[in-house]
């Protein structure tokens, strides 16, 4: 499973933190890695420079052979937040489209 992360102009994603994405993220969807080819992790702020709740975005696009991509997202306090609300999202989705794929 290949990762790519992306993240808007307000935010700089330094080594460290792709690499704890990364980690999380295997960790976080080990049971459905056969499945996904790709999958890309979008993160902006929603209000620019300007604070605010809730304001930090994470979508997730899993790509899926043969499928149209699954795609979740949710908002945070923090992008570690959302990252993690928008990846409970995806495992359900992915428990739900790959349990149909099984039943063909």
């Amino acid at each position: 499973m290949i990762i790519q992360l992306n993240a808007d102009k307000n935010l700089t994603i330094h080594e460290a933190y792709e690499t704890q994405i990364s980690e999380q993220l295997t960790k976080d969807l080990e049971r459905y890695i056969d499945h996904i080819s790709r999958l890309e992790v979008h993160l902006s702020d929603e209000n620019g420079n300007k604070s605010g709740i809730n304001d930090k975005k994470c979508l997730l696009e899993a790509r899926i052979e043969g499928r149209q991509p699954v795609v979740t997202s949710d908002l945070g306090n923090t992008y570690d937040m959302a990252l993690k609300s928008a990846t409970i999202k995806l495992k359900h989705a992915l428990s739900t489209v790959i349990s149909k794929m099984q039943e063909k």
